[in-house]
């Protein structure tokens, strides 16, 4: 588990990371501590070869001469000046020399590739190393020595480096860890812990997240989750606002339509009657109760569950706008309105076929209730369609357009309503039972010459 957090995942990554860098930087470290190394060794040959040329003869004792030679870590020692190269120093060699390194002029992966070369080697070799005088004493310095003492000096050095570079990197790593820890993993938690704190409840405005990270990022997710739960909050109050409403407003609906009933019966009586004045103010009234109890219908079909899921079966479009035809022109009064259908062809549709004909009604009622309101009527035409991908059904009118305040909330229910006494519930409902197909219902045009609406219903089933 700890692996998979974030500051596990640093902490190693960060261990791993200053691993690498020791290691480049280690590996030309040791090639230059070998090469410190066999100049140092040049030197001391030098510094040997001088006590020899100090003397008369160029001689010295044989004791004298390997006590020089052990002091300065060789075997022998060879100068050449003025282009004569001379054996200075010599002991009995144990074997023959086994590799030449030249140290003039030598690059850095030369340097490197001699190290490796080195330490993977069993140390059992005598090599000759070349170089310059220092001081200019000469042309050229030889030297032969055992491998063996360089190799385990460069195995040590390298030990050493290499401890140095765990300690430096879990010491980092450790600092680095605390860093994320206190700066980045800290004011994460606490996010989370607020987030999970607020889901626990929501409606409690007081768990809405105050923002206080140090890290400037942090602090603009802190920023903008708090204005997100904010709204979240205002929305959810709201919702419960509406709900509690709906239910009051259902249960008033319930009563009030079983009231209105009672009316409506009485006032259907009333039209019988032989009174001039009861005559005449008895269909004003009939109409007003109808509406009031198709308010309270809606109202109660709205507030109930959700539409049931659409039941799919094919029928022919032709048939089903004819059906709406017919429906419709018998509810047609004395004004003169003409409704009509037209589909090219014999188009299958694949949906409810209920819903679709409340959908497509409902837009039929309400254009022929506009029309009603004027003297001289008007027409509504209907046209099915299909396409590729779509089967398409318009309603067209030529009434005197919607106004512009109502097109904001046209399917919004108890909002878009355009005629007095709607409930806005018919466009609301008749939208969701398009949603549910997948769908759109959407106002093409609205003008003073006519409003067209459109059904668009998917032919492909998404995946």
């Amino acid at each position: 588990m700890f692996v998979k957090s974030l500051s596990g995942r640093f902490l190693l990554l960060t261990i791993i990371f200053v691993m690498l860098a020791e290691v480049l930087i280690f590996v030309p470290s040791v090639a230059r501590f070998r090469e410190d190394y066999l100049q140092e060794r040049l030197e001391r040959g030098q510094i040997a070869s001088l006590a020899l040329l100090a003397t008369p003869n160029d001689m010295v004792e044989p004791a004298l001469e390997a006590e020089l030679l052990e002091n300065a870590g060789v075997l022998n020692i060879v100068l050449r000046r003025d282009e004569m190269r001379e054996l200075i120093l010599s002991m009995p060699m144990p074997a023959t020399v086994d590799k030449d390194y030249d140290l003039r002029g030598a690059s850095a992966w030369t340097l490197i590739h001699d190290v490796f070369e080195t330490m993977i080697g069993d140390g059992e070799r005598v090599i000759r190393v070349i170089g310059a005088p220092v001081k200019g004493a000469g042309l050229l310095i030889e030297v032969a020595m055992d491998e063996r003492p360089l190799r385990a000096a460069i195995i040590d050095y390298g030990l050493r480096i290499l401890t140095l570079s765990a300690v430096i990197s879990i010491t980092t790593a450790i600092l680095l860890f605390l860093a994320v820890r206190l700066f980045v993993v800290r004011p994460i938690d606490r996010l989370v812990g607020q987030i999970k704190a607020y889901g626990d409840a929501p409606e409690d405005a007081r768990r809405i997240i105050q923002p206080q990270a140090g890290v400037t990022e942090l602090f603009e997710a802190e920023t903008a989750l708090q204005s997100m739960q904010g709204q979240l909050s205002q929305s959810l109050r709201q919702k419960q606002r509406l709900a509690a409403l709906g239910s009051a407003v259902s249960k008033i609906s319930h009563d009030l339509r079983n009231i209105l009933t009672t009316a409506q019966l009485l006032a259907d009586r009333m039209e019988v009657s032989e009174d001039p004045r009861v005559q005449k103010s008895a269909p004003k009234l009939v109409n007003s109760i109808t509406r009031a109890v198709n308010l309270c219908e809606n109202t109660l079909s709205f507030g109930k569950a959700e539409e049931s899921a659409p039941v799919i079966t094919e029928f022919s479009m032709k048939h089903l706008l004819n059906d709406i035809v017919e429906s419709e022109l018998l509810a047609v009064g004395d004004v003169p309105i003409s409704i009509t259908s037209q589909v090219e062809g014999d188009v299958q549709m694949a949906a409810d076929q209920e819903q679709i004909y409340r959908v497509v009604s409902n837009l039929v009622r309400n254009a022929r209730q506009v029309l009603e309101s004027r003297p001289e009527g008007g027409k509504i035409r209907l046209t099915g369609a299909q396409e590729p991908d779509a089967w398409l059904v318009t309603v067209q009118d030529d009434g005197p357009g919607l106004p512009a305040k109502a097109l904001d909330n046209l399917f919004k229910p108890f909002q878009g309503s355009v005629r007095q006494g709607g409930s806005g519930l018919g466009l609301a409902i008749a939208a969701e039972l398009v949603n549910g197909h997948g769908g759109k219902l959407e106002v093409l045009e609205t003008t003073p010459e006519g409003t067209v609406f459109r059904v668009c219903l998917p032919k492909d089933s998404p995946s």
